[in-house]
């Protein structure tokens, strides 16, 4: 390809053709793999002239939009106005007009050449279109206000978004640190449960660490993901991140549980309780087995609350307000469920829109439509399940504030959607289906990761005025106090892999607007009282992390990746203070899995390194403990005589509190623990790099809640950290 041509489609895309990799090694992008990218947002990269035609084209549909879908500006400052005008209106007076959030209207009118700065100059097809920009002479609030302009046939609107300069933080924070757990919900364990962790259970975990002094439970994302297909069990490729999974209700807390003639048939049937106690007993969530279980209770309950709406009509229109207020997002989930079991019945290979017959290919075809009108119940179900789950969430959060949390639940944002996903199928011109996300080699994953997500074209969310990424923000902030951004390096920029590359390293990162989504994050963070933590791991370029502590999102310190220059360990005393500190994450070993060796030996197991990687990594690690070992001795948070020897030590209960209480002396304002290392638990959720390899999602907590909530050390342990997080 002619080099001056990929240059502007390289610019025009926003790839980045060399990175700083995750040693501090500069990288180069080949020039095969910016072709497979350009090629997958639909340039002809083997046919010069098409392709010159197609960067054109997009271009001149940019400048023909007079007015940008959207602008983003901090509030405080002067709002800047930017037209792009055909030389022959520069001399017109243009009408514009202002509509606030709050429906107060201005009207302005201006004339191009008098009022505004010329600072741009376009020519296309011998038009020449030049761009002005003004000073809005009104002060706008914080929030989302329009702009229109009319010319003769033709509406222009811009979506004008005024943001905060930064996240909310709660006043609290001056006074003290707080301190809570992070929990993967559907691992655990409880007398109650129908085999998975659900919300009730989530409700008996907040009220029991409230009294230890916790501030607040972390969730792994609680997304929808398929109900007709439920081994697709990842929370980090899901089907809609806006809506809840169902997976997680508990059916003994839905309303009629205990008058419905139907459920008590059902869980008083012969083999049920059998069912029951063998989900309850299993080592590894049995996802099918749960959802045999739950889905003929949960459609016996809908139709329980049909036929007695009259008697609970606060609950009838509570669910006819949530209808009224979710929209067609809410909608379209339905009918995707409803449509998934439909097809998946006749065939069970359809696991998602992509393999299905083209006529249903699309929310709006005539077939599906049809088949929406024909199954109006059966989307209402999936609605009300929607509902339920809302309801049980809202729930546990004002539970956890009546108990004295400042947060109460911290949710998860995954950072995209699967290619079967419902957000994929109803807005396919956002996403591009022949990449995927992923990472480049680094700590965590060696060979480099695919984590099989299309990725959103920044282009399209730009012309969608941001409204996916608004919807996504406000979905995940409800009923929570805060808000982790899974690879929040997104809101920068995202390694897209193409499809068929041989590795994941043959990929390259693309950019994505930062600052405008960042002044929406801070926006919807501000309107619901959200703290944002940024999960920024991995390969970080410069000056990223000074941008999101300037929005004011917390850092994620995890206590093995914070070394010094000389290989031994940070004290958490000197992490930053807007930060959340932790130990291990849900991609990383337990203590005891780290310092035995255990996700070493598991990755050897399932290929994950090359045999002449791992004598370095053993080695490696052995140091590393040793420097850990040091580190505690010389903090004093070990007993002097305490072993100094890392040949003679074992992961114990005195090592693993000792490591806690170390971590929570630190200055970071939050601390995260994890439930797994109380309970001194050596397997590991999730093996990142692998699929089949390893049973990732599935593996079960071994104690219960109640037996956890009588663990006299564990409860001395947390009463301590919350001392240590008050001083």
């Amino acid at each position: 390809m002619d080099k001056q041509l990929l240059s502007d489609l390289i610019a025009f895309t926003g790839i980045e053709t060399q990175f700083t990799d995750a040693w501090g090694n500069q990288s180069e992008v080949a020039e095969k793999n910016l072709l497979t990218l350009l090629a997958a947002q639909g340039f002809a990269v083997d046919n010069d002239a098409l392709a010159r035609e197609q960067l054109l084209e997009r271009q001149q549909d940019h400048w023909e939009q007079l007015l940008d879908p959207v602008s983003v500006q901090k509030a405080g400052h002067d709002i800047q106005i930017e037209l792009k005008l055909p030389i022959a209106l520069a001399n017109t007076p243009l009408e514009l007009v202002l509509t606030t959030e709050q429906g107060k209207t201005h009207t302005f009118t201006v004339t191009a050449t008098d009022d505004a700065d010329l600072n741009q100059v376009m020519v296309f097809d011998g038009e020449e279109y030049q761009q002005y920009q003004w000073t809005l002479p009104v002060l706008l609030d914080q929030g989302y206000h329009s702009l229109s302009l009319t010319l003769g046939e033709l509406d222009f609107v811009q979506s004008l978004i005024i943001t905060p300069s930064a996240c909310f933080q709660p006043a609290e924070f001056k006074k003290q640190k707080q301190w809570g757990v992070s929990v993967q919900l559907y691992c655990v364990r409880s007398d109650q449960n129908w085999g998975i962790g659900d919300f009730a259970d989530l409700r008996f975990l907040l009220g029991h660490l409230a009294k230890q002094g916790a501030d607040f439970v972390g969730l792994n994302p609680i997304h929808a993901l398929y109900p007709a297909m439920p081994e697709s069990a990842s929370p980090y490729s899901p089907s809609s991140r806006r809506w809840l999974n169902i997976i997680y209700v508990a059916a003994p807390q839905m309303p009629g549980f205990d008058q419905c003639k139907q459920v008590k048939q059902l869980v008083n049937a012969p083999g049920f309780q059998q069912q029951l106690d063998a989900a309850r007993a299993a080592q590894w969530v049995d996802y099918s087995a749960v959802t045999r279980l739950k889905l003929p209770v949960f459609k016996a309950l809908y139709q329980w609350f049909i036929e007695h709406q009259s008697e609970h009509a606060e609950l009838a229109a509570a669910f006819s307000v949530f209808k009224q207020q979710s929209g067609e997002s809410l909608l379209q989930l339905a009918l995707y469920d409803a449509i998934h079991a439909h097809l998946i019945q006749k065939d069970s290979h359809a696991w998602g829109w992509p393999v299905w017959p083209e006529a249903w290919q699309r929310p709006d075809s005539d077939e599906v439509l049809a088949f929406a009108k024909a199954h109006a119940d059966e989307l209402d179900f999936y609605c009300y399940l929607q509902f339920i789950a809302r309801e049980q969430l809202a729930q546990a959060q004002a539970f956890a504030k009546e108990q004295g949390m400042l947060l109460g639940l911290y949710r998860d944002l995954a950072v995209g959607v699967s290619e079967a996903s419902t957000e994929i199928w109803g807005n396919p011109d956002l996403y591009c289906r022949d990449a995927s996300v992923g990472a480049p080699p680094d700590i965590l994953g060696p060979k480099g990761q695919n984590w099989g997500l299309p990725p959103m074209l920044p282009y399209q969310m730009f012309q969608q005025a941001y409204r996916p990424m608004i919807d996504l923000f406000r979905a995940n902030m409800q009923n929570s106090g805060a808000l982790r951004i899974d690879h929040v390096m997104a809101l920068l920029r995202l390694w897209w892999v193409p499809k068929g590359a041989e590795s994941a390293g043959d990929g390259a990162y693309i950019y994505y607007p930062i600052q405008d989504l960042l002044g929406i994050l801070a926006l919807e963070s501000q309107r619901h009282q959200v703290v944002v933590i940024g999960e920024d791991l991995g390969t970080v370029p410069d000056g990223i992390r000074e941008i999101l502590a300037e929005y004011g999102m917390y850092s994620y310190r995890v206590f093995f990746f914070e070394k010094a220059e000389d290989g031994g360990y940070v004290s958490p005393a000197h992490y930053p203070v807007q930060a959340m500190a932790t130990l291990t994450t849900h991609d990383m070993p337990t203590l005891i899995g780290y310092w035995h060796c255990g996700d070493l030996h598991l990755g050897k197991e399932v290929g994950l390194y090359r045999d002449d990687q791992l004598p370095g990594l053993f080695e490696s690690r052995h140091k590393d403990k040793q420097k850990i070992l040091d580190s505690l001795h010389g903090h004093q948070m070990l007993a002097p005589h305490f072993d100094h020897n890392v040949d003679h030590v074992g992961m114990s209960t005195e090592l693993s509190y000792a490591i806690q209480r170390h971590v929570a002396k630190g200055s970071s304002q939050l601390l995260c623990l994890q439930l797994e290392d109380w309970m001194e638990m050596t397997q590991p959720v999730n093996i990142p790099g692998t699929s089949d390899e390893y049973p990732n999602w599935r593996r079960k907590l071994t104690m219960t809640l109640e037996q956890l909530s009588e663990q006299q050390n564990v409860n001395q342990l947390l009463q301590e950290l919350t001392r240590l997080r008050r001083n």
